[in-house]
């Protein structure tokens, strides 16, 4: 088995074999040119989008910079995302991000993660797992999602959490590590902060 192969396995493997930086460089060179472009390059952002991406859906937008260690080949986009600067994401495994998910400014998810053990590690060796994000969710800024974990549909993740498990929908969920703090309620639906109302006939 190459070491492209168990990279993609999810296997341990070394990310500087020969195989796996030939193909990555042409992804990370696509991406600086994508961090050039202007505010008003709507066009071209959305054509990065479709054509580098695992998958892309309808009206994503990125706020640059944008940090991808594959350039987001390996990440799936649905529709109607939103990404504030900074995000990074650590595609060497799949990121999946289900529609209308919205990230605020310095959020990063990692997929690669490097073994405990020292005499591996000493050996530059990685692996990669999956992390997966349900729809309609908005991670708070300075969020950081570690490999592995799945987190919900509905759900907020608050600013500056560390998520090392996985969290489920319809939830508000804090802290280092994050935990759910409380569920959605009706209460969310009768005020936006604190004590103010939803001006609902107006909306």
């Amino acid at each position: 088995m190459t070491q492209y192969e168990r990279m993609v396995n999810g296997l341990i493997y070394d990310p500087a074999d020969d195989e796996i930086i030939k193909e990555q460089i042409v992804f990370q060179d696509k991406l600086w040119t994508f961090n050039q472009l202007k505010p008003s390059e709507y066009d071209k952002k959305q054509r990065y989008m479709k054509e580098i991406f695992a998958e892309c859906g309808e009206n994503c937008y990125i706020e640059l910079p944008f940090h991808a260690n594959w350039g987001g080949h390996h990440v799936h986009f649905g529709s109607g995302i939103y990404a504030n600067s900074n995000l990074t994401l650590v595609d060497d495994g799949h990121i999946y991000i289900g529609d209308k998910v919205m990230f605020g400014p310095n959020v990063t998810i990692a997929t690669a993660s490097h073994p405990i053990n020292p005499e591996l590690r000493d050996r530059g060796l990685q692996f990669n797992k999956d992390v997966y994000i349900g729809e309609n969710t908005w991670i708070g800024a300075g969020v950081i999602i570690v490999p592995g974990v799945h987190i919900g549909s509905n759900t907020v993740i608050g600013a500056g959490s560390i998520v090392t498990k996985d969290i489920p929908d319809n939830v508000i969920a804090v802290g280092n590590p994050c935990r759910v703090l409380r569920n959605v309620s009706e209460k969310d639906s009768e005020f936006f902060y604190k004590t103010e109302r939803i001006d609902w006939k107006n909306l």
